[in-house]
């Protein structure tokens, strides 16, 4: 049996409790051992971000510590994954500690990828024929590269018809600090993101990223939209189960 970490992220733990247990049930189910870390922190991508680069390094090396056996550090988010897989590297150029940080990052992958590239998992479809739409989170377009993976998760599902945005590239306006900082931006950012949701007549918007979920969700429940915004690893295990959304 294989055995991974988990790397549930902040927002994860704090606020989306239910996509981080489907995500780990999804690995369960296709016979992976999850060794969960219960002292597990931020990935240090908000100070990063923010210019504190010597309390990034603090944080990232804890992590190097905490999952120290060579396992896979398997995360549900391509935003945290990119941070630690690539992020890290630059954030540790030219440092005594980057040949162990490096050893690290090659062990991060993001969720999708690790069950469409490494696991080549097949997905049962139990659920009746529906049509969603799919929003790329940045990180995971531009950084982790995971989009992919999580388009062909989707793919897999027989009665799932997946109706692309026409912009569905551009940012949602979350962007972590961003969407504290410049609120008016993020705001329209978002507005425009929810007007090409609803261009594709669909009453559900699937994301692997849950700040991107619950800006874009948060927005639309302000807008009185008939229109649900479900994390992947939500969406992909209900499928397999045949509940309902």
């Amino acid at each position: 049996m294989k055995k991974v970490y988990f790397y549930a992220t902040c927002l994860g733990s704090a606020a989306m409790q239910e996509s981080v247990l489907n995500a780990i049930k999804l690995l369960r189910l296709n016979d992976v051992e999850v060794i969960f870390k219960k002292n597990q922190t931020c990935c240090a991508q908000p100070s990063f971000n923010t210019g504190y680069f010597k309390e990034s390094k603090n944080v990232a090396l804890y992590n190097v510590e905490l999952f120290n056996e060579d396992y896979p550090i398997v995360v549900p988010s391509g935003s945290c994954a990119g941070m630690m897989s690539h992020d890290y590297l630059e954030l540790f150029k030219d440092d005594k500690d980057y040949e162990k940080v490096k050893a690290f990052s090659s062990r991060v992958i993001e969720l999708s990828q690790y069950l469409n590239d490494v696991l080549k998992v097949n997905l049962e479809d139990k659920g009746e024929p529906i049509k969603i739409t799919w929003h790329s989170n940045c990180h995971a377009l531009r950084v982790q590269k995971s989009i992919e993976a999580s388009k062909s998760l989707i793919n897999k599902l027989k009665n799932v018809e997946l109706v692309p945005l026409e912009f569905e590239e551009e940012c949602c306006g979350f962007g972590g600090t961003f969407s504290v900082k410049e609120p008016e931006i993020s705001d329209a950012m978002a507005r425009a993101k929810i007007a090409d949701i609803q261009k594709t007549g669909v009453k559900y918007v699937v994301s692997g990223d849950g700040g991107c979920l619950l800006n874009i969700s948060g927005t639309m429940s302000r807008m009185n939209l008939d229109i649900k915004g479900i994390h992947l690893y939500d969406f992909l295990l209900k499928r397999v189960q045949g509940v309902a959304l």
